[in-house]
């Protein structure tokens, strides 16, 4: 296998001494979504958690991670950090407050640490899959060190399934 070039999400990680994988896919360099991540990576795509930044009423900036096939709940995400309400950040703004593009965004190693959120879901996992900070570069680590390397905490986050035979 290719030597894999470090990124400041794995220096972070090789710094903390939290261990993982570092999982590489063929990309182009151009962002796919987190369902063809999984069939890319032949993992199941609950374990393919996003990377999703987002703006505060309070004006800070908050990072939600979710598993891919989920849709965030932005009342249950601004609940979690204690806020009236939260919105997207525009793609443009992504690269300046992260230091990452858009698809290669992963929960650790921003240029300033943000506070974050993962899914209650990831809990129950032996290990999550998220960004490794450049398309085409994934991390596989367990969910709790995902907490540790990124300040997080764990929160409900993901809008529930629609009830059986609709969406």
């Amino acid at each position: 296998m290719d030597k894999i070039e470090k990124t400041n999400a794995m220096r972070l990680l090789d710094r903390a001494g939290i261990a993982y994988e570092a999982l590489n896919y063929p990309s182009n360099g151009e962002a796919v979504d987190a369902a063809e991540v999984a069939r890319l990576l032949g993992e199941p795509p609950e374990r393919i958690f996003k990377t999703l930044i987002l703006l505060g009423s309070d004006a800070q900036h908050s990072v939600c991670v979710i598993p891919g096939p989920s849709e965030l709940d932005l009342k249950a995400a601004a609940a979690g950090f204690q806020i009236k309400s939260l919105s997207m950040l525009p793609v443009a703004q992504l690269k300046p407050v992260t230091g990452y593009v858009r698809g290669g965004c992963s929960p650790f190693g921003m240029k300033k640490p943000l506070r974050t959120a993962v899914d209650v879901s990831a809990a129950a996992l032996p290990y999550v899959i998220v960004s490794g900070g450049r398309i085409g570069l994934q991390i596989r680590l367990k969910p709790d060190d995902l907490l540790k390397a990124a300040g997080a905490f764990y929160a409900p986050l993901i809008r529930q399934a629609a009830e059986p035979g609709r969406g």
